[in-house]
Parts: C-alpha cells; structure tokens; sequence
C-alpha cells in the first residue's frame, strides 16, 4: 500500500513507470472535469470526508476535513487469497486470467467502458445539489457519495490503461469528454442523461440507480477476469454507503410526509412544507422503472456469452447457487403473447439479466416495507408506498412496446395516458418539490421536508460541522 505516491495504490505503480506516466498525464485532465463538472460552488470548502488508506475491512478510511480537488483519489484492489478459479461458465474450475484473452478482448473492454461511464455521469447530474442542500449532514454525504463515484472511475480508468493498450488510453479520455444529458455527447445509459436537480430524486437515484450498481459490480467481482473482480470488489465496499445515503434518505422523507400529514387539519402535508406520500410514490415509480432498464434486455444472448465464459457471474454465484454452469436449466419469464401475458419457460443462461434483476426487486421491495414500518409508527394509517412491478413504464426489453399497470396488468394506451399524472411526476409536482428546496447550512437544523437522521457520520453528532464554508 502506498499513500505517499501522486496516486495513492496498492498494485505496485511505481513498478510500471509506463504505466504510471499515462495515469499521471490522465491525472490533470480528471481534475479539470472535476473542477468544471463536480459540485459547483464548494472546490474551495472544507468537507469532513473519508478517504480510503487501505482495503482492510476493519480500518480501511480515514475521516478528515479536505478540499475535494485535494481529495486523494486512488487504486485500491483487494489482495489475492490463494489461487483463485473461474466459478461459473463453460471453464470452471480454471485459472482466473490476470490479463485479457484476446478473443475477449472486445467484450471485457465494453463492461469496463460501460461501468466507468456511469461514475462521472452522476456527478455530474447531482453537481447543483449543494445549493439546496436540506442539511450540513446531507451536504456532507452527497459529497462523499460524489468523490468515491470518482474513485471508481480511476478503478475502471486504471484497468483500461493497464490492459487495453491505446484503445483503452484513447476509452480512458473518452469518459471525460461525455456530459450527461448532452444532446451530442451524452452518457452511455439513459438514466444517467435523466435530470436530478431536486433532492428527492437525488435520493431516490441513490436508492434506486445506485443498488443497480451494487448487483452490477457483484455480479462483475465474481469475473474470471481477476483485476476486474478484485477491482469491485473493493468498490462494494464503498458503494454500500451510497445506498444507505438513499435508502435513509427516502426513509426521513416519508417520516415527515407520515408526521406533516398527521399534524394538519386537512391530511396536507404540503400545507405543512412536506412533501406528500402520493408525491413521493410517483417518484419511487419513475426512478424505479428507469433503473430497472439497466440490467439490459430479459433475453439476452449477451449476458449468456458473458455467463458462458466466465466474465460475469450472477449475484453471490456461490453463496446462492449449488449449480454454476447454468445449463439444462430453465427460467420461467412473464411474456407477452396475442395480447396476454403468459410465463414461458427459456434457457436460464438467456435469463441472467433477469436472475439479477430479481435479486435487485427482492432488495428494493425489503427497503420498501422499512418506510412502510415507518408511515405506520408515526401513526398514519390507510396509505402504503409500494414498489412497482418491473413491466411498468418500460422504455427497452420485451415490455417497451406494451402498456402495464402499477402492478403489471397489461393495459391499453389510452389507458395509460389517462392515467400518467396519478403514476408519474407532473410539472406541477416537480415545480412543487423543487419549491421546498431551500438551503439549510447551520449545523444541526433540517429543512422542512426532511426528517434529521439517526446520528450522525462516525460517532459525530447530527449537529457536527460537516462543511466550513470559506466564502
């Protein structure tokens, strides 16, 4: 482990002067988007951050005040443990590769690229947030969130300069040079160009987009490839703070929709400076539906050929599954068939996407029923939040061209449109939370439409002065 370099390590940089010049040439130009695309109006602030120093999972941060162009970013792998083999697929049993086969050259190069895009995409979508920041404590964790996006992006980053010569340099410049949401240069997956200038969806996007993240990399750490396992795996253990940050987040909203609707004399909690439950369901439906779209298509022959030769597993491939080679097995999958849907039994390779997916709906129904637990402990009855069915407002895979309910009935589109406003987010009900959207710096207070948290980050107290502005 070395702390001291340029780029804070674990894989021997400076053993590999090559390679350590070409990542401290990206260096600068990584800066420069951070300067432009970060958190505007706070590079100069000092923010009580972590900052990985190890991959050790009792001490592996360390928690300072740091400007974040100071931050130090880093390449953290988690160690070898003994001689690892490939767990899944056509080769099991056989030496993990610690370089890229060259027939799947092409292929690993595309999940590295598709991966590292989505880490300064959503920074740059939530760069404006600290200007209606509800709190100092969720200030803070937005910036947390934000500079360990960029730390996974030097992971992918790294591997693409180690492995893929000049295509991957050339990949490397690349992820710079896209914006989200530009019309010309956009990311590479939709809901990463989706607009998230308000914190309630910055929260639903940590809770909805940034679990997609999880199975992703969970699914990537179980890679026959083994810089790649060992990359992720080490990115888990920072993204599991990012989906605290929404689930929570989500958490303390619904409290103060449940308690302003109890305290007003019309059942208003926008009476009352909240927003309210119906409000927050139809963002939980659209930040759901548009999440869900990132496990890819439900039949793919893709994610088989990825099964297929080790280079993407399924979610705890060995902790879950007593079989890994996924043949001569079947799924049986929701389709739509002269105009009803039926379940049809297709090859579980074919199905990978979908096995994932079914894993990311079982954890997104489980934090669903905490703020249910939460409605009903503030005392409010008769209104539940639920999790849609993942059919529901589909713009790719085999749904995108039908109309579904909520709970998944097939329906018309007429239907469906005349339903839009009860589902989804209006304009109005985005003019209305961007409203509430009022800045609270002093430590220790909330703004209105958030409930303060548990405690505070690492033994500190909700009331501890996570930012020093220097303005």
């Amino acid at each position: 482990m070395s702390l001291t370099d340029s780029i804070p390590n674990n894989v021997d940089l400076g053993s590999d002067r090559k390679l350590l010049r070409a990542l401290e040439k990206w260096q600068p130009n990584f800066l420069d988007w951070w300067r432009d695309m970060g958190p505007e109006g706070f590079q100069e602030d000092d923010i009580w951050l972590r900052t990985a120093i190890s991959v050790d999972a009792g001490g592996w941060a360390h928690y300072d005040y740091v400007r974040m162009p100071d931050y130090r970013w880093g390449i953290f792998l988690t160690p070898r443990e003994g001689e690892r083999t490939i767990g899944f697929g056509d080769n099991p049993n056989q030496k993990v590769w610690d370089e890229v086969p060259g027939e799947f050259r092409g292929l690993l190069r595309r999940i590295i690229v598709t991966q590292a895009d989505t880490e300064p995409a959503s920074v740059e979508q939530q760069r404006l947030l600290g200007k209606t920041a509800p709190s100092l404590y969720d200030l803070r964790n937005l910036f947390q969130v934000n500079v360990e996006e960029g730390r996974h992006l030097w992971a992918m980053v790294h591997l693409l300069h180690q492995y893929f010569g000049r295509d991957g340099r050339e990949e490397a410049e690349a992820l710079l040079q896209r914006r989200s949401g530009d019309v010309d240069r956009p990311r590479i997956l939709n809901t990463f160009n989706e607009r998230t200038d308000e914190w309630l969806s910055f929260f639903m996007f940590a809770m909805f987009t940034d679990r997609d993240g999880k199975y992703q990399l969970s699914a990537l750490s179980e890679s026959g490839f083994d810089p790649l396992a060992r990359a992720t795996q080490f990115m888990l253990t920072e993204e599991a703070f990012h989906l605290f940050v929404g689930e929570t987040g989500v958490n303390r909203i619904v409290q103060r929709a449940a308690e302003a609707t109890l305290a007003d004399p019309n059942n208003d909690a926008r009476a009352q400076g909240a927003i309210d439950l119906p409000t927050i369901q139809k963002w939980i439906n659209f930040w759901f539906s548009s999440a869900v779209e990132l496990f890819g298509g439900e039949i793919s022959s893709n994610a088989a050929d990825y099964f297929a030769i080790g280079l993407k597993g399924r979610h705890h491939e060995h902790k879950k599954y007593e079989r890994h080679d996924g043949l001569n097995e079947v799924y049986a999958m929701p389709t739509i068939e002269q105009g009803a849907v039926r379940s049809t039994e297709i090859p579980l390779r074919n199905a990978m996407n979908e096995v994932l997916r079914d894993d990311y709906v079982t954890d997104c129904e489980r934090a669903c029923a905490r703020w249910n637990k939460t409605i009903a402990k503030a005392g409010l009855t008769g209104f539940e939040l639920k999790i849609p069915s993942r059919r529901f407002n589909r713009a790719m895979g085999m749904y995108a061209d039908f109309c579904f309910s909520p709970e998944g009935e097939l329906i018309s589109d007429s239907e469906f449109e005349k339903n839009r406003a009860v589902w989804l987010p209006t304009q109005e009900d985005r003019d209305y939370v961007r409203s509430v959207m009022q800045p609270v710096y002093e430590p220790g207070k909330m703004a209105p439409w958030i409930a303060p948290p548990a405690k505070g980050v690492k033994g500190t107290p909700v009331d501890y002065e996570y930012v020093k502005f220097k303005g």
